[in-house]
């Protein structure tokens, strides 16, 4: 399922593609502005997204084999909830 797709399922609920297009928006954004906050979003029977620290690290060129120094960084990550897991399986 693409962004667009999502956007159709809310719009038949909400009759308005325009409204749709919005709150999923709205939702995305509201969680990209959370986690640079370095804070965690947890979505009850869903899951919680978060920010995790990857250590500095090294790592080879798969080209040239030369070694390579990976620097540290933050990368977000989604823990899915147990509801939802049985939900999927």
């Amino acid at each position: 399922m693409k962004k667009k797709d999502l956007i159709n399922e809310v719009a038949k609920v909400t009759d308005s593609k325009k409204q749709a297009l919005m709150a999923v928006e709205i939702f995305i954004n509201t969680i990209k502005r959370t986690l640079k906050k370095r804070d965690k979003i947890f979505i009850s029977d869903f899951g919680t997204f978060s920010v995790v620290k990857r250590k500095a690290r090294k790592g080879r060129n798969p080209r040239t084999g030369e070694a390579v120094k990976i620097a540290a960084r933050f990368t977000p990550r989604f823990k899915a909830a147990k509801a939802f897991k049985e939900a999927v399986k």
